[in-house]
Parts: C-alpha cells; structure tokens; sequence
C-alpha cells in the first residue's frame, strides 16, 4: 500500500481516510504492517495491540526470542502491569504509561524481556519505527521507562517526542510524536501536530471515541495528511483510552527482512549478518534466564 485516498474536509475537521480493525491471531491483533499501512504511515510501520488474559497467557509464554534490525520498537502498557528484569540494567514494573523503548539497530534478540507478574490481564501496544540511515545499523539501545518518569500534558502521557511543553525522556529520533491518551466519559481534546507532522493516526484499546465518525474498541483510524488538528471526544459510558502518532513523513523506501525494516537493500544485508552473527553468541552465552522468568534482550 503505497498510498491512502485523500479527500478534503467539509469543515475544519481532520478527515479519516482508512479504518479497520486489523486481524487478530490470538492474544495479538495486528492493525498496521510495514507491507500494507506502514507504507503511507512510515516512520510507524507497525502496530500490535496485545491483549493476554488467564486464556492466552500461555501461547504469549510459548513465543520465541526473536531478532530485529533497522526499527525501533515501543511496547507501552494500557491495562495492568508487567515486570522487568535485566541484571546488566534495571529492574522494576511498567504499568499504564509505562514504556519498554528497544532501538534494534543493527540487530538484537529478544521476546521475553517482560513477564506479567500478577496482574490477571495485560493490555498493551507495541509499535516499531523505522530508522534513518544514520541510525538504523547503529549500536542496539535498551531501556525501561516507568509510568511516573513520563511526562503528562492534560490527558495524554508524552511516551514518544515533545506535546504541551514537556519533553518525553525515550530516546527517539526527532520528528515523531507517539502519546497515550484517557478521555473521560464526554470529555474532548484537540491534538494540534507540530510543523511538519503531516502523517497522524491513532488506535482506541479501550471505550469509543468520535473522530468526526464514531472509532470503536480495537479500531486503527488514519487522518489525511495534512497539519488540520484533531478533534476528538469520548463517546461512551466509560473512559477512552488510546494511542495517537504524528510525524514528518519518512522518506525513504522500506526494504523489508522477516523481522527487520531498512532503507536500502545493503543496510538489509547488513542487518541480517549481524542477526546471524548474535545468533551464535546467543547459543553460546546458554541459559540467560533470570530469578523472575524474564530473558534480558541481547544486544
């Protein structure tokens, strides 16, 4: 998909182009790949919205270590709360705000970083970015940022970039806004994007929005691009909660590997060696399991 239709407004109103509710394996429902909205959308190439209950916990604990390269990936936590553990960094507990931030670089494994804990359902996004050329080879950055280190700014929390005059701590590369938003019960807001943020959609994890078109549990909306802010207002009995991004537009072309996105066909080779590369460390470093079950990326 190398483009959305565009059509202009009836009013002030940012106009939705693309809507749907992605398709669900399991606890994942994945609503933007890097084949199909990750193209028109890029630097967001994808988004997954997990959600693991008593009844999936266990095919979320049988999914592999698994590697990366060229993106960089936001797992943030909309409902319950997970642990981490990583001996040659931190441990702690993310829950709602809270952001796990992974630049894949020029490569990582990992997959089992976060374990649940206790929390008897977990609800959470994950989102990679594509990387500019100068950063998508580069050396691989792990970091955990809980929920009373991310900055608020009226109702959304600022997990990526700059909104109201606070600055998230995530280290991401400029141009890209990434919030976490709850809306009471008929509350309203307006995001007004900064310059040169003419890509912006957003997801509802839970409760119903109106976008100018009513967005239920689980929907991906896509705006035209364009600067237009958007309105937005709970529209149901219960609070909203949602993701919105905004950013200036990727320019470069997606080179896609099975776990890897780059600009160019060299950095996806690059990439790849480097993968194979760790893979044989990985085997030889052996068990990295820690005392609460987490297994720390290898960077």
């Amino acid at each position: 998909m190398d483009a959305l239709p565009t059509r202009k407004p009836a009013s002030a109103l940012r106009s939705i182009v693309y809507r749907t509710l992605g398709h669900t394996h399991g606890p994942i429902t994945r609503l933007m790949s890097p084949s199909d909205l990750g193209q028109p959308l890029k630097p967001f190439v994808l988004l997954d919205l997990i959600n693991v209950s008593p009844a999936t916990m266990q095919a979320v604990a049988d999914m592999p270590v698994h590697p990366h390269s060229g993106i960089a990936t936001v797992t943030i936590i909309t409902e319950g709360h997970v642990r981490y553990d990583d001996p040659g960094n931190a441990s702690g507990t993310l829950g709602y705000g809270g952001a796990e931030w992974m630049r894949a670089g020029g490569g990582v494994w990992h997959g089992k970083e976060l374990s649940p804990g206790n929390a008897p359902r977990i609800q959470a996004f994950q989102l990679w970015l594509a990387l500019r050329p100068d950063q998508e080879n580069s050396v691989p950055v792990s970091r955990y940022v809980e929920a009373h280190d991310i900055p608020q700014a009226g109702p959304a929390h600022v997990i990526v970039g700059s909104h109201g005059g606070v600055q998230s701590p995530v280290p991401a590369p400029e141009g890209i806004n990434y919030l976490l938003v709850t809306l009471r019960p008929g509350e309203s807001w307006t995001y007004q994007p900064p310059a040169g943020h003419s890509v912006g959609w957003l997801a509802v994890a839970q409760g119903s929005l109106d976008a100018g078109a009513p967005l239920a549990t689980g929907e991906i909306a896509v705006f035209e691009h364009g600067e237009t802010p958007i309105e937005l207002s709970s529209s149901g009995k219960e609070n909203t909660v949602f993701v919105l991004g905004s950013a200036v537009p990727h320019p470069y072309p997606l080179h896609l590997g099975r776990h890897s996105v780059h600009t160019s066909a060299q950095a996806l080779a690059a990439g790849e060696r480097r993968i194979m590369e760790l893979a044989q460390k990985l085997q030889e470093a052996g068990d990295r399991r820690t005392e609460s079950g987490s297994i720390p990326v290898f960077l």
